[in-house]
Order: structure tokens, then C-alpha cells, then sequence
């Protein structure tokens, strides 16, 4: 399984956000200088989040986006997921998408549900939270 720009993009827009100490919101065109990210592209991303109701956008010249919840109600499976869709490394070990007519006769199914099930519980085991007190402790005092 391999996770996409869409994905890692996410989740470093939403650290950039959460990272915010205070109120002001944050807006895109920061987040793209100092990630290194294309704007267009952080656009798409954002919109996918605002529509999730991840973030909400505040309108206007002092305008930008803001956490909906606090980082600690993230986790990095909910953004992922969001943005990816399912983690399954292959589509029949996620039962949810997919019923494979062998899953009775086929023993490697079981390889790819331990995998599925060792990435769900990494994913959802770290929140926005954690990652924002990890970037601290590497970086030190954090500013945009």
C-alpha cells in the first residue's frame, strides 16, 4: 500500500493548521509557501476536508481556515481515509468494499487482513495531537 501526495498533502495541511496557536485562521497560500505545495492542489484537498466538516473556511481579508474540532479528535485514519479511501492494501480485505466469492478457500486473504489490520491500528492509534507535539519537539517553538 502506498499513500498518495492527496493523502500526505492532508495531513500536513492539517498540522499546518493545528500547529496555529491562535484564532486567526490560516490561509492557503501560507500553508503552500511553507510546505512546498502547490496552491491549486492544497485547494482541492481543503475542499475535500471543509466538505467533511474537518475544517470550516472563514470568508473575507482575514479570512483562512480553522480546526473544527480540537487535533486531539483527529486521527490520522480519519484524514486518511477521507482523503484515500480505504487503507486494504488489496480490495479483499476490506469486506466493506468488497465480498470476494474464494474469501473461504483462499489463504492468503488472511496476509492481507493482518496487514489491513496492523495499518488501522497505527492510523487510528496516532491523532493530529500527536503529530502537532512530535513537529514541536523537532522543530522547537512553531510559527507560520
Amino acid at each position: 500500500m502506498k499513500i498518495s501526495t492527496k493523502g500526505r498533502y492532508a495531513l500536513r495541511l492539517m498540522l499546518e493548521i493545528s500547529m496555529r496557536e491562535s484564532d486567526r485562521p490560516v490561509r492557503i497560500r501560507e500553508i503552500a509557501e511553507k510546505q512546498s505545495i502547490s496552491e491549486k492542489y492544497l485547494e482541492q484537498i481543503i475542499s475535500i476536508l471543509n466538505k467533511a466538516g474537518f475544517v470550516r473556511s472563514i470568508r473575507g481579508p482575514q479570512g483562512g481556515y480553522l480546526l473544527t474540532r480540537k487535533p486531539s479528535e483527529y486521527t490520522v485514519g480519519d484524514i486518511l481515509r477521507l482523503t484515500e479511501g480505504s487503507l486494504a492494501p488489496v480490495d479483499c480485505a476490506d469486506e466493506s468494499i468488497h465480498d470476494c466469492p474464494r474469501k473461504n478457500q483462499c489463504s492468503t486473504v488472511i496476509i492481507w487482513k493482518k496487514i489491513y489490520d496492523a495499518v488501522n491500528e497505527v492510523v487510528d492509534g496516532i491523532t493530529l495531537q500527536d503529530i502537532k507535539e512530535w513537529q514541536t519537539s523537532i522543530n522547537g517553538d512553531y510559527c507560520i
